[in-house]
């Protein structure tokens, strides 16, 4: 289960958000400049808001009433950005242990080839990033981050940066993650199609407000991809 109840005020823009989800996949739906990702900047921990409390499963990451503030390396959660972020210096396999080290966590060769298969990428590992496609790129960035062990992942826009051929590609693998991981995820976007592929609650957010909360059919009419 996660909570949100905070307010936030960035220059003279305010995020004033709240609501529970307990679903597989809780979308956060919204044009560019509603909120989304400093909403989510706020539950990893790299944002602090003004006033109220986020927890995950009952336990409190940020309650400003009680100055608790859990700090990012502590509250294990997996970020995944629209442009993967891997390390152009390191190789595939290099890149996917980075979290592991990083929560000095002990090697998982199970753990390490289910998410390898899981995301297609075992044939990748001796691969620099600069080899990669775009597609590629964003499943090893999935992959670094299911290997740090999170009990929630946050993916910031992860098919924003790429063409529609490569996000049709990537999409089956985020569907096949949210149906076999077993690990709660919140998923930014403002494409109502990957919406509904792959949210199973939706948060709508418009200037920093939540309008609605629901399922897919909170969702506005859209076309289908061609």
């Amino acid at each position: 289960m996660l909570r949100v109840d905070v307010s936030k005020r960035l220059g003279e823009f305010g995020i004033e958000a709240c609501f529970e989800s307990d679903g597989r996949v809780t979308g956060l739906f919204g044009a560019s400049g509603a909120g989304k990702t400093s909403l989510i900047n706020m539950i990893a921990g790299l944002l602090r808001p003004d006033r109220g409390i986020i927890a995950i499963d009952g336990e409190t990451l940020d309650d400003t009433m009680a100055q608790t503030h859990i700090p990012v390396h502590r509250r294990r959660i997996g970020y995944v950005f629209q442009d993967a972020r891997l390390f152009p210096h390191l190789d595939v396999r290099q890149n996917l242990d980075y979290g592991r080290r990083m929560n000095r966590l002990a090697e998982d060769g199970a753990l390490h080839r289910r998410v390898t298969d899981l995301l297609d990428i075992g044939n990748l590992l001796d691969r620099r990033p600069g080899k990669l496609s775009g597609g590629e790129r964003q499943r090893v960035a999935l992959g670094r981050a299911l290997l740090s062990q999170p009990r929630l992942l946050l993916l910031d826009e992860p098919l924003g940066s790429l063409d529609e051929e490569r996000k049709e590609e990537i999409l089956p693998y985020l569907v096949r993650l949210r149906d076999e991981a077993g690990i709660p995820m919140v998923y930014v976007s403002h494409d109502a199609y990957e919406m509904r592929q792959l949210a199973t609650r939706i948060v709508m957010l418009r200037r920093g407000r939540v309008t609605a909360f629901g399922g897919t059919e909170v969702l506005p009419a859209a076309l289908a991809r061609v």
